[in-house]
């Protein structure tokens, strides 16, 4: 199961934590993990290139942890692509339901 925790506080997110495998498929054929990587990774690489928001990261792939965290508050821009990405999570959360993937909001 993939669990990702949203971080967020009184001004917004201010990071997330994905961990895990689906468990869906193997790998290499295992849509959700697919979906649930596209959807993260290209939030942290749009964050990277459209906005001057810096962030810190930890990665490891065999437990398939992304760590990421804003480094200040998030601006219009960078909110929005997290809002973007938390959209399309709770799209593949709600069509193949929580024995896959777990999201939680967290207050930091």
């Amino acid at each position: 199961m993939i669990t990702i925790t949203i971080f967020q506080n009184h001004d917004g997110v201010t990071g997330f934590r994905c961990i895990g495998h689906s468990g869906y498929a193997e790998a290499g054929s295992d849509i959700i993990c697919a979906g649930v990587s596209s959807l993260v990774i290209n939030t942290i690489n749009s964050i990277d290139a459209f906005t001057d928001s810096t962030f810190q990261i930890e990665t490891e792939e065999e437990s398939g942890l992304i760590d990421f965290r804003l480094e200040q508050k998030a601006n219009h821009d960078t909110g929005l692509l997290i809002q973007s990405m938390i959209l399309g999570l709770q799209g593949i959360q709600s069509d193949y339901g929580n024995e896959y993937l777990i999201l939680d909001f967290k207050e930091v």
